[in-house]
Order: structure tokens, then sequence, then C-alpha cells
């Protein structure tokens, strides 16, 4: 399936339902049938971004798998309420998704903090992961090199940012600039290669959630929660197949360095380098569609068929 042919089936997104969790809505979308032997896959979409970022994905997708797409908690659709984000919050979330709701392991897959939550699942949860597909995900890894000497000057003013920024009149100035749509319209060209999947309809799906209650809140989270697990350390506890998608165009990462990092973590992984941005999935869909549906189809057999029920 070409990506305008892709373009056109997913224009409107598969309409999702909500489950309850922790007193919280949680929206998420099914799509496909359960087959026996193949794994059912879970998409986790990233900052910002929602379920509808992963429609061209599911429209082709669903024809060879169970799909599932979740709005983490504090984006999309799902409830905002005024908590501290992090890995181990959506972590939990996933977890208790992929129990409750799913019922047995699955492969995630997740672009950029998506990524890096799908990996917190699958490296501290184990037992609900039969693999785990990373598309440019975020995440820090330990600094091992000797840290620069600042000058008191720039300490100051490091400092002096991060206190700023700390106050919820300044996350709130600073939230209600970034999320107009010229602002997000922006933000989009310069992390997607092709300019013509920066569409009208990308634009107002990450504006829409933006307006509800609770979501400068959110944003503001960013600043004041304390920094996740490294990504060297989660590698380490990983057991289960690895998939790296890079958009190797991506000005907020340079892929090839992390997907080195990676390796010399995870040597066994397999990867994959594609023309394009921060978002492959949705910029150039057929063929992570395709990279995706070969891999999983490609895991043990044995492991499918007799996936965790959980």
């Amino acid at each position: 399936m070409t990506t305008q042919a892709i373009r056109e089936t997913a224009a409107s997104p598969a309409p999702g339902t909500y489950w309850q969790w922790r007193g919280q809505s949680i929206y998420y979308v099914q799509a496909g049938q359960k087959r026996s032997g193949r794994l059912p896959l879970l998409l986790i979409h990233g900052f910002g971004a929602s379920t509808d970022h992963w429609r061209k994905n599911i429209a082709e997708l669903c024809n060879d798998f169970d799909v599932w797409a979740i709005d983490l908690l504090g984006f999309g659709r799902s409830s905002k309420p005024d908590w501290q984000y992090g890995g181990d919050l959506w972590r939990d979330q996933l977890h208790d998704f992929i129990t409750e709701v799913i019922g047995q392991s699955v492969v995630l897959a997740g672009n950029s903090l998506g990524g890096y939550s799908a990996l917190c699942v699958a490296a501290q949860r184990p037992n609900t992961a039969a693999g785990v597909v990373l598309l440019n995900s975020a995440g820090p890894f330990t600094d091992t090199k000797v840290p620069t000497q600042k000058s008191p000057l720039q300490q100051f003013i490091g400092d002096l940012t991060r206190s700023v920024l700390l106050q919820p009149w300044a996350s709130f100035l600073l939230f209600q600039y970034v999320r107009q749509r010229s602002m997000i319209r922006k933000t989009l060209s310069q992390v997607y290669l092709d300019q013509s999947a920066v569409t009208d309809q990308l634009v107002e799906e990450i504006y829409r959630p933006s307006c509800d209650e609770g979501a400068h809140k959110v944003f503001a989270s960013v600043f004041k929660s304390p920094q996740g697990e490294k990504i060297d350390v989660l590698l380490n506890q990983l057991t289960c197949p690895l998939l790296l998608l890079w958009g190797e165009a991506d000005p907020w990462m340079n892929a090839k360095q992390r997907g080195a990092m990676f390796r010399q973590y995870y040597p066994q992984l397999t990867e994959h380098y594609l023309q394009a941005g921060h978002c492959p999935h949705d910029e150039v869909p057929e063929q992570v569609n395709a990279i995706l549906r070969d891999w999983i189809l490609a895991l043990d057999p044995v492991e499918a068929s007799s996936a965790n029920e959980l």
C-alpha cells in the first residue's frame, strides 16, 4: 500500500473507547482480529500526540494483527489529572492495560516518549512484553563524559531559567504560546522531512487535546518531574527482542549516534534507518508498516503461539 493510499484509508481515525485506571479515563483504540500464533501489537504515541498519530499504521497493520493503541495519561483523549508524570507512571499504566484489557503479552511499539515508556515496560515488567519496537525513542543515557566546568554566570543563568520555568505562571504562558496552531505547524515542519505530511488534520489532532482542562499542568510536569531510569540501565534489564527504527533526519536527536549507544548495551538488536524525521511511522508509514510486519512475524512462532496469558 502506498503512502497516499494509506493516508486516504486513514483519513478518519478508528473509533475508540475508554478504560478506567486509578480513577481516570484512559482512551484506547482496537482494530483487527486476534490470530493464533500472532502477537498483539500495542502502539504508544509521543509527547503531545495521541492514538490519532498512529492512524496510518492501524489502517494497514490491522489486516495482519490484533492492533491496539492507547493515549497515555495526560495526553490525547485520556484524563489529565494534576499528577507527577514520568516513565514509572506510564510503565504502570501500560502494564495494567496489557494485563487487564488485552490479556496476553504483546509487542510494544513506541515513538519518542512512547518509546521510552515502552522500554520501561519491556525491561521492568517483562511478563507483558514479547518484543519492543522503538521509533526515534526518547530517554537519557548515563552520562559517562567528564562534566564540563560551567562559569559562575552560566550556572546562574541555568539555575534562573529552571527556577522561572518551575513557576506555574511561567510554564502556563509558555504552554499557551507553544500550543498555538501556528507554532504546532512550525514545530512539525522542523521535525518532518516530508512537508506534505504536515497536514491541517495532523495540526488539529495535536492542538485539540491541549484545550482540555489540566493540559497545561501536564506540560508543566516536564520541568518538575525527576528524570526517569537511564536507557543503558533498562537495556541491561531487557530480555526480549528489540527493533529500532530511526528517522535519520530527526533534528532533535543524532540517530546514528544514539543507535550506536543502543548497540553498545544491546548488541543483538535489529535496526533500520529511514529517510524521515522524528515520526517515521507517520511520515513513511508504508516502510514502517512493512518492517514492523516482517519483524513481528519473524519472532519465534513458538513464543508467539504460547505468549503469556495474563
